[in-house]
């Protein structure tokens, strides 16, 4: 038995096909256990062996006779690897920053003060229908500009009949003064509205506070904080020059009156009713 055995592996390795069977066997065993398969140099058919098994394993062509086979030089931790401690520092700090700037805040305008009076030259109307002339003149000295009423008359189209409606003020005012900060507001009604005496007094804070003054065009009568009364049923113009109390009482001057009776205290609600069927430039 043991005779028969040697004769049959004598047999096996007779053939050419099957060394070269049993050498490529070796040479994949070797490279799954160490990776590297070295040449041997002890026969003269070891390196015929190594080489064919070489180029079976898929060596490129020129390299078949190579005696050295390596293991693939890629591996998965060298793909797989994390950022570098460098890309972590760099990149965290700056995400960070940006998430904890703080968004601007528009700075809010500074309050209107409580009281404001502005500085003007009163001139009472020169005859019975110059009353928007003049009042319209007083308002313009607040801004430095001092025209005749007769001019003023001129640009506001004023006839005996009187000056047509706040309109005519507001354009006239915008004109001389070079701006176009006027406005023409309108009170339709009979009476003011609750809004239409916010509107006012709102107005007449922001025109004062702004340095203009405002010219109202009223109708009928009203009663001043002191007990004046003032009727004016065919109408009438006069220049609102001041307030206090967050608006809610203007001082007005009264181009009708000369002297100095012509100034005076009115409560806003007062002024807006007194302005319902006409309208003011503020």
């Amino acid at each position: 038995m043991k005779h028969a055995i040697n004769g049959r592996f004598r047999t096996a390795m007779s053939g050419r096909r099957n060394r070269l069977a049993l050498a490529s066997a070796a040479v994949l065993a070797a490279a799954a256990s160490s990776g590297v398969v070295l040449a041997s140099t002890g026969s003269a058919e070891a390196p015929e062996t190594s080489t064919v098994a070489v180029a079976e394993l898929g060596a490129p062509a020129g390299q078949a006779g190579a005696a050295i086979v390596t293991a693939p030089e890629t591996t998965a931790p060298e793909t797989t690897a994390p950022a570098t401690p460098s890309q972590s520092t760099t990149t965290a700090p700056t995400t960070k920053a940006a998430k904890a700037a703080p968004a601007s805040t528009p700075s809010k305008p500074p309050a209107p003060p409580e009281s404001k009076l502005l500085d003007y030259e009163f001139q009472a109307q020169i005859n019975g229908w110059y009353c928007g002339p003049a009042a319209t003149r007083i308002a313009l000295t607040v801004r430095d500009k001092q025209p005749s009423q007769d001019a003023v008359a001129a640009d506001l189209g004023t006839t005996m009949s009187g000056t047509n409606s706040a309109e005519d003020t507001t354009r006239v005012l915008n004109k001389i003064t070079g701006t176009d900060f006027y406005r023409t507001t309108a009170i339709p009604g009979g009476a003011a509205t609750p809004a239409q005496m916010d509107r006012l007094q709102a107005d007449v804070v922001h025109a004062v506070t702004s340095g203009y003054a405002v010219v109202v065009n009223i109708a009928g009568s009203a009663t001043d904080l002191d007990g004046g009364w003032h009727s004016y049923p065919g109408g009438h113009y006069l220049t609102v020059v001041g307030y206090r109390d967050d608006g809610r009482t203007v001082k007005i001057a009264d181009p009708a009156i000369p002297g100095e009776d012509s100034n005076y205290w009115m409560t806003t609600i007062d002024l807006a009713n007194w302005a319902a069927t006409r309208g003011y430039s503020s």
